[in-house]
């Protein structure tokens, strides 16, 4: 029933029929003579495990009636313990240990193998490396392997020469492997079920790992791993126990602890999330499929309850597979694997087919079969079959000393050699409801992994070339001419305004431009176009959305890939949004040579879009998936929320907030008369403003902005829309996001206050210093660096430049099983922060945190282009941004702790938590109920 992976296993050397008589002259290993003792630690049917002081554990399990003996060493190292670069270490260590110690040189120790007639292996796994001899029982065999297997563990050479010249044959294992297709399925499945995890990697490694490994590096690989601390040596069949245990003491005795630390391994793949699919295509001549399955580790009960469902699924003739394929002919064979093993393993089944037999047929037999044991349950009788044929398979590994090293060295490999025993009890003990449970838990579509091998006479390989040599392909490369140097720039509020100049355009909109050389001759543009009032954009809020973002769509003349060419070719960027229910603004960058082509570009995108049916269909998708999504996050569900919570606003008016159920039935509800008929009503140049800030000619310009947007006014007359202050009494809202790892943490807190209040500035100082400073707030001090829960934390202010209706934003994500960890930080953050303020140094990192900031901001050309077009809608000028800067810089420590307990009351916040918090404390489940 089992699938052998051949590739995982490295044969060494096959045995004569019998044991020859020792040499006198053979060579030696060196024993050390050393006085140690092993101490007894337990003993469990008949077997009994003794531990050295240097770490290494001893199993003895003497069985008189077997002429023979095997010598088992397991190293808990294997695939799952490489790191990048490294794959197919543990391999290689496999093969270069047979090749010599300083007191077993060259090829002394496979050549005494074929002298004593000694059968022997070497394997290579995820979990663990072994090598075992057995041999016809005597004393001089036995102290002769022990001492070679004490030799090797701390003396191997791990030469360069040596893996030089094995270096051929890995290759050929490698090709070998190559030509197998259950071996290439089975490892493109688990690459493809395993994220993270190594047991996605083969253990053969990978080619270029292998062939370009630095000695050195495997060498430290060989000290690290090949140890008494981590290693485990059995002994079974025919000898002394008390001879054989003081000859241990007196060979792997001699070896110290060792001062290192064995690195600790973490790495588990999550739960995976739907299901995956991996198709080879290869010369051959048969079809093959199989579906794999997460399981628990091998350590856990319900692998067990694995197996069992393994046989019933997969056993030949018995199984469900069988039954349901090979009988009916659908596939040639099948073959089931449960892999339990250290860390979460899997459960993989097979099926071979001919060329005849239909490959999707069969698999929706086979997934049915596998994922249908809800709908047919496991009956007693499979139940029973299972169990009795894996207790006989335990039975007769029991009366095998071979077999029987080697089912303890797979337990060792999973933790502990007890679990040999252990699992055989769990599999008496197995009911009926065990394995259905695990059946219906673990085998379904989310957990899947399928995979198939199509047979093709012409595979398609895309070969990538070599990288080209750095050196040579650069020595003689000089570039193009350097770009255009900018000006060294003083982007204080005072030069801003010497150099920035103002007018109104004959269409009505008012102009601002900054001239400056910038580097590659760029400039950068903001326009602003205002439309409509309170009542005649009652309800048209989603159309209004809709015609910006179909403004990019196509015009009259140019179609959507048209004006991305041209775009292109006016080294230009440009995007169109919407702001504050009434207003469309656009952002542009192009380069001094194509300034007046780009604007007049613009002008045919505002004037004459051409909203065509199709573009419209495809903006509606997009936008309605867009919002779809958005209900599921988190962060969006808070936002929204806050936004709604004690909103006074009719369901139409601008000022509204919808819900993502209604914006969705809002946008199916649109359609292009409505666009058309608001394009022609609300859009026009006379109500705006635009910006220039850039390398640009300034008469040219002006001359050009003089026709730009003519004669194009709106026929509605605009208003801004107000938004006067209400108060909201603090609330504290829940909402669920199923399936969700991440929660979201939103409070906001109206402030009576406008934007030029003699509290602003103390205010948004008091902000910077509770989370408006990045990572250096008092909020991330908490909620990151002292708590560990939160990447993110911090706080916002919005100061309202229109009416006194500010506000104060609070938000951090999080893990939703640390939703109370977070609500003590906070209170007691907030507390601490009324109650004591701040101190003179956070004032001080404050005041600088923030103008060193709005400098930052004045030096980006995009940012100041935007600051522009605001100053000329209100009315203000850079005087105003200079006053505020005095005023921040004059206020006092007192003034800002003033101020914090005049406006700053936890108990009116409204608090908006979203996440999976119904789920949260499974999260890190692992076992179901």
């Amino acid at each position: 029933m089992r699938l052998m992976i051949a590739s995982s296993c490295l044969v060494l050397g096959t045995a004569l029929a019998g044991a020859t008589e020792p040499v006198e002259s053979t060579p030696q290993p060196v024993a050390p003579v050393v006085s140690v003792k092993a101490s007894k630690f337990t003993v469990v049917e008949g077997i009994t495990e003794y531990r050295l002081p240097n770490g290494l554990r001893v199993l003895l399990a003497p069985d008189a009636s077997k002429p023979s003996t095997t010598v088992n060493i397991t190293y808990m190292v294997g695939s799952r313990h490489e790191n990048y670069g490294e794959t197919g270490m543990a391999h290689l260590l496999e093969h270069l240990v047979f090749k010599g110690t300083p007191s077993l040189p060259g090829k002394t120790i496979v050549e005494e193998f074929a002298r004593r007639g000694m059968r022997m292996n070497g394997s290579t796994f995820y979990d663990r490396t072994n090598y075992f001899e057995t041999f016809a029982a005597s004393d001089d065999n036995l102290d002769w392997a022990l001492t070679m297997e004490a030799d090797r563990m701390v003396n191997s050479f791990i030469a360069r020469s040596d893996l030089d010249s094995e270096m051929t044959v890995v290759r050929n294992e490698m090709e070998m492997g190559e030509n197998n297709p259950e071996r290439i399925l089975w490892e493109r499945m688990t690459s493809s079920a395993y994220q993270w995890h190594n047991y996605g990697k083969t253990t053969i490694g990978a080619r270029t790992d292998v062939e370009q490994v630095k000695i050195e590096n495997l060498q430290s690989f060989y000290r690290t791993y090949y140890q008494p601390d981590n290693a485990t040596l059995i002994v079974t069949g025919k000898f002394d126990a008390a001879r054989t245990l003081a000859h241990i003491e007196k060979t792997f005795g001699a070896i110290p602890k060792p001062a290192r630390v064995l690195p600790h391994l973490y790495t588990l793949d999550p739960p995976q999330d739907g299901p995956r699919e991996v198709t080879i295509h290869r010369v051959g001549d048969s079809y093959l499929m199989g579906t794999l399955y997460h399981i628990p580790s091998g350590t856990h009960p319900d692998s067990v309850y694995v197996e069992l469902l393994a046989f019933v699924l997969g056993d030949t003739p018995t199984g469900r597979l069988h039954r349901a394929l090979v009988d009916k002919k659908k596939v040639a064979g099948i073959s089931a694997d449960s892999m339990a093993l250290h860390d979460p393993g899997f459960l993989a089944l097979f099926a071979n087919l001919n060329k005849t037999q239909s490959i999707a047929e069969a698999k929706k037999i086979l997934v049915d079969v596998v994922e249908g044991v809800k709908k047919n349950p496991i009956t007693e009788a499979e139940l029973k079959r299972a169990k009795m044929a894996w207790l006989n398979d335990f039975d007769k590994a029991l009366s095998n000393p071979v077999s029987f090293g080697i089912g303890l060295s797979e337990s060792v490999a999973k933790g502990d050699w007890r679990l040999y025993f252990l699992r055989r009890d769990r599999i008496e003990q197995a009911t009926l409801a065990d394995v259905q449970r695990v059946a219906e838990y673990y085998l379904i579509e989310s957990n899947r992994t399928y995979g198939q091998f199509m047979p093709t006479e012409t595979p398609q390989r895309a070969v990538l070339p070599a990288a080209p040599n750095l050196e040579t392909l650069l020595a003689d490369y000089r570039g193009k001419a350097a770009v255009t140097e900018g000006e060294v720039f003083d982007p204080s509020p005072k030069n801003i305004e010497q150099r920035t100049e103002r007018f109104t355009l004959p269409n009505g909109m008012q102009a601002a431009l900054l001239r400056k050389a910038t580097r590659g001759n760029t400039v950068n543009g903001a326009i602003a176009l205002r439309m409509g009032d309170e009542q005649s954009l009652f309800g048209q809020r989603e159309t209004a959305q809709a015609v910006a973002q179909m403004l990019l769509r196509g015009t009259k003349t140019l179609n959507r890939q048209q004006i991305a060419d041209r775009l292109d070719e006016l080294k230009a960027k440009l995007s169109v949004n919407t702001a504050d229910g009434n207003t469309v603004v656009l952002n542009f960058e192009t380069r001094r040579a194509h300034l007046a082509e780009t604007l007049a570009l613009i002008d045919d995108l505002l004037r004459n879009p051409g909203f065509t049916a199709d573009e419209f269909e495809k903006f509606r998708t997009e936008w309605i998936t867009a919002i779809e999504e958005q209900r599921r996050q988190p962060e969006a569900v808070a936002h929204n929320e806050l936004a709604r919570h004690g909103n006074p606003y009719k369901k139409g008016d601008v000022r509204y907030a919808s819900s993502f159920a209604e914006q969705i039935s809002a946008f199916k509800a649109i359609n292009l008369q409505g666009l058309k008929a608001f394009h022609q009503r609300f859009y026009g140049a006379n109500v705006g403003q635009m910006a220039l800030v850039g390398d640009f000619d300034p008469e040219a310009t002006q001359n050009a902005l003089k026709t730009w947007l003519s004669n194009w006014s709106s026929k509605s007359r605009f208003t801004r829309v107000p938004v006067p202050l209400h108060n909201i009494p603090g609330a504290v809202l829940r909402f669920e996001t199923p399936d969700k790892a991440n929660a979201c943490y939103m409070a906001g807190l109206a402030l009576p206050l406008k934007d030029d209040a003699p509290d602003a500035p103390a205010l948004a100082l008091a902000n910077r210093v509770l989370g408006g400073g990045g990572l250096k707030s008092r909020m991330a001090d908490r909620l990151r660096q002292k708590d560990g829960i939160s990447y993110g934390a911090g706080s916002a202010l919005h100061l309202n430049p229109y009416e006194p209706n500010s506000d104060l934003l609070l938000y951090a994500i999080y893990a939703p099983q640390n939703l109370e960890k977070l609500k003590t930080g906070l209170a007691e953050e907030l507390g601490r922060f009324v109650q004591a303020g701040i101190t003179e140094q956070e004032l001080v990192d404050a005041k600088n945190g923030i103008l060193q900031g709005q400098l930052l901001h004045r030096s980006q050309d995009a940012s100041l282009a935007g600051a522009l077009i605001n100053q000329l809608f209100q009315g203000r000028t850079m005087q105003f941004v200079a006053d505020v800067e005095t005023r921040l810089k004059d206020t006092t420590l007192a003034q800002v702790n003033a101020t914090i307990v005049k406006y700053i009351d936890p108990s009116r916040l409204v608090q908006v938590l979203a996440g999976d918090f119904a789920n949260a404390a499974k999260t890190h489940k692992q076992t179901p109920e």
